[in-house]
């Protein structure tokens, strides 16, 4: 067998991470602590500790999980005048929790449901926001974060999750909602974190923050990453990343600040390949929506229905340049230059249910393969501050931005099936199948082998899509207040989007090709009524619109550019025009306790009107429609001085509306939607008993998941129990304990439509021991 994909070298630059690890551990605790004490007696007025690094939307007090203000000037009001559902997770949280990727942060926030990724629809990070799929949804310091991946949180400062239609603020897409992760940037004063987690299956994990002051205005950031781990309660499975972001500012506490922040992130993974439905016995096409299936392992939950061939490498590297300078007190420029690229390489085994396996007790190992790369360049220029008309305060930000998206697609070649065999291995699995007879591509539902000497071939299908897009657009927000009571929240975007794509085969040569421009103009609009300085009310309305080819490929297109095939391989006629969402929402804040708890509820109704669906055997049209409504609360920041809490819980009321005309689609009008849950809820608390010791623990409970808008395949509901201890050694050195999915729950955390869910991690438990200077 023979195996090619691009060479990433992984190893080699994780010498450097690593190095950090042996070097902290290279002395014993005492001697740690006790020159971590004679430093303090020394020069503690040097010292600046990093929590205290002043980043726009963190909390005065840093070790709070109250949050004022989001981190875009695109917000022009504080989070208790901001007429939407904004959450943000504060760095306290991500630390508390023991969140090492953005899917652990994300599951502190009730609504948010993670889909999962094959093959088409790639591997990778896939959130829905009240329902919608947000998977080219997320955001890095306020411009659009292009391209399939799992992201690391290592340079993450906070990460900001607004909820309902949100194009006028991100552009495209965000028809539930969007993401936005806020890195760690230089600033003023020394300070130095490092640490190491060392757990339960072979998890090790360093990491390095330490800032340095050059000069009065100057300074320099660099964080540092490496993890390795299984996964607890999955065999096989295995992570393996590393990373680096550096940070340089120039001019800070002065009129002109320019910051160069660069992030790269290397992944080598072996991917999960998640467990099978079951099926009736007259296969997946009897599946009903009164006895949907759910994923089985035949009795053991560990099992891993892969191959050794099996692999998972992606490459993330970013560059910005941002430049902002004051023109007077109350108006700024800012102008944010930023290039990436985004890169996924994989073979992942499927457990597939198209061999008439499963209910039989066999399992068909399908290959999904991808090889992919997005290239993004934006420009981003910002005029934000405050004026006076007629004696009324307008806060306001606007801009322009310009975009280029290129992507580019590949797969492999996957050999299943290279000597002489009987027809029925070709077109089915069965007990008989498994083994030999199939080579190795039937195998058990109750106790598969990984190590299976499958005898295949693997070599590189160069036939692929080639996707680009331009982006062009204006945008301005304001508040508008119109006394000390009433508050008007305004904004308004115009996109002009073009997008066009090819198709070629192994040689090269174009096969179909197409193109689209869409122009839209999206907006929100929300009045504001403040009965109390820390309180208000509100009620306000959103839009957003989601063009053909919105994800260019690197997600699960349900507006998607150029034709589909129908069953005889004809295109079927595909003229769309952008998907419209829009938002109703009425809701309140409260500021409390000394304005030290956030307290937020709301009502909400989402609406898409003009859904891509197909109305015959050759064509679609924008004529489907689907809806989400419910209500959301949550409490975030301090009861006492010493408890503190974030929780929230949301209801979902789910339904297809209108499917459109085919009957297959028509069936199921008034389902739910995938990946909608009725309820969900979270609970995380910690209190601090002594100065030196904090206890905590968290409660995560999601509703039953349906996989499909059919509502034929399914996951169970689920509640998941995490605790922690912290203990302070010293002012410098502290312990800390996680203990995530304390009862060893055995849940699935991401459904796909059809084949197969997701498995979540066992009992995982996390020790670390953090420096800071």
């Amino acid at each position: 067998m023979s195996r090619q994909h691009a060479q990433l070298p992984v190893s080699s630059p994780r010498l450097l991470a690593s190095a950090i690890g042996v070097a902290i551990t290279a002395g014993s605790a005492g001697h740690m602590v006790f020159a971590a004490e004679k430093t303090d007696s020394k020069a503690s007025g040097n010292a600046i500790a990093l929590d205290a690094t002043a980043i726009t939307g963190e909390a005065q007090d840093p070790t709070s999980y109250q949050v004022e203000k989001a981190s875009s000037p695109k917000y022009t009001a504080p989070l208790v005048d901001t007429p939407r559902s904004v959450t943000v997770i504060p760095q306290q949280v991500l630390k508390d929790t023991g969140a090492l990727n953005m899917q652990d942060a994300l599951r502190t926030v009730p609504g948010i449901t993670f889909g999962a990724g094959e093959g088409g629809n790639p591997q990778g990070d896939r959130p829905f926001i009240r329902g919608f799929d947000a998977q080219g949804d997320t955001y890095l310091d306020g411009v659009r974060d292009t391209g399939s991946q799992s992201r690391e949180i290592f340079a993450v400062e906070n990460i900001e999750v607004s909820k309902g239609p949100n194009s006028a603020i991100g552009g495209r897409g965000a028809a539930g909602g969007s993401i936005n992760l806020v890195s760690k940037k230089a600033h003023l004063g020394n300070s130095f974190d490092g640490g190491f987690t060392w757990g339960s299956d072979q998890t090790q994990r360093y990491t390095l923050d330490g800032n340095y002051q050059f000069s009065d205005t100057a300074a320099g950031r660099l964080n540092l990453m490496s993890h390795e781990s299984n996964v607890a309660g999955r065999d096989k499975v295995d992570y393996d990343r590393w990373g680096i972001a550096p940070s340089l500012a120039f001019g800070l506490g002065t009129d002109t600040r320019v910051n160069l922040d660069y992030y790269h992130l290397e992944s080598n993974d072996t991917p999960d390949s998640g467990i099978p439905y079951t099926i009736p016995a007259g296969g997946s096409a009897a599946r009903t929506k009164s006895n949907p299936d759910k994923p089985y392992a035949g009795g053991d939950h560990s099992n891993f229905y892969g191959l050794d061939r099996d692999f998972r490498k992606g490459r993330t590297d970013t560059a910005t340049f941002a430049i902002e300078h004051d023109l007077s007190d109350s108006l700024t420029i800012k102008n944010t230059l930023r290039h990436g690229t985004s890169m996924q390489d994989y073979i992942l085994t499927q457990p597939d249910d198209s061999k008439g396996n499963v209910n039989n007790g066999s399992v068909w190992r399908r290959a999904n393969t991808r090889v992919s790369n997005t290239e993004t360049t934006t420009n981003q220029t910002d005029l934000f501050g405050n004026f006076y008309v007629a004696g009324f305060k307008n806060s306001f930000s606007t801009g322009v931005e310009y975009t280029r998206e290129e992507g580019q697609k590949s797969s492999y070649n996957v050999n299943t099936d290279t000597t002489p065999r009987t027809s029925a291995a070709t077109t089915n699995c069965t007990p008989s199948m498994i083994g030999a007879s199939s080579g190795y591509n039937c195998t058990s539902l109750s106790n598969p082998n990984p190590n299976d000497p499958w005898n295949g071939a693997i070599s590189r299908n160069y036939a692929g899509t080639d996707t680009k897009a331009n982006t062009y657009a204006l945008y301005a927000f304001d508040t508008l207040e119109l006394s000390e009571q009433w508050l008007v929240n305004m904004g308004l975007r115009y996109d002009h989007f073009e997008t066009d794509y090819k198709t070629y085969n192994n040689a090269g040569t174009t096969t179909s090709k197409g193109d689209d421009t869409s122009e839209f103009v999206t907006g929100q609009f929300g009045v504001v009524y403040k009965p109390a300085p820390n309180g208000s009310i509100y009620a306000s309305y959103a839009t957003s619109a989601t063009p053909p080819g919105n994800t260019l490929g690197e997600g699960q297109e349900g507006n998607p550019l150029g034709g589909t095939p129908d069953r005889n391989g004809n295109l079927l006629k595909s003229d769309m025009e952008p998907e419209t969402t829009k938002n109703y929402e009425i809701g309140t804040k409260w500021d409390l306790l000394n304005d030290r708890l956030s307290l937020t509820a709301d009502v909400f109704r989402t609406e898409k009107e003009n859904a891509r669906v197909q109305v015959d055997t050759t064509s679609y049209e924008n004529a489907g429609k689907t809806r989400v409504q419910g209500i959301e609360l949550s409490a975030s920041g301090k009861i006492t001085d010493k408890w503190q809490v974030f929780a929230g819980y949301a209801y979902m009321d789910s339904e297809q509306v209108d499917g459109g005309d085919l009957p297959a689609n028509k069936a199921n009008n008034g389902n739910e939607l995938p990946n909608t849950p009725k309820n969900s809820a979270s609970l995380w608390t910690t209190y601090q008993v002594t100065p030196k010791l904090t206890i905590g623990g968290g409660a995560f409970y999601v509703d039953d998941v349906y996989g499909s808008v059919a509502n034929t395949t399914m996951v169970d509901s689920y509640v998941r129990y995490d605790a922690m201890a912290a203990y302070k050694l010293s002012k410098n050195v502290d312990l800390q304990l996680n203990v995530q999915n304390l009862t060893n729950e055995t849940y699935y955390d991401k459904a796909f439509s059809t084949h197969f869910a997701n498995q979540a991690a066992g009992r995982t438990a996390l020790l670390s021991t953090n420096f800071h200077f």
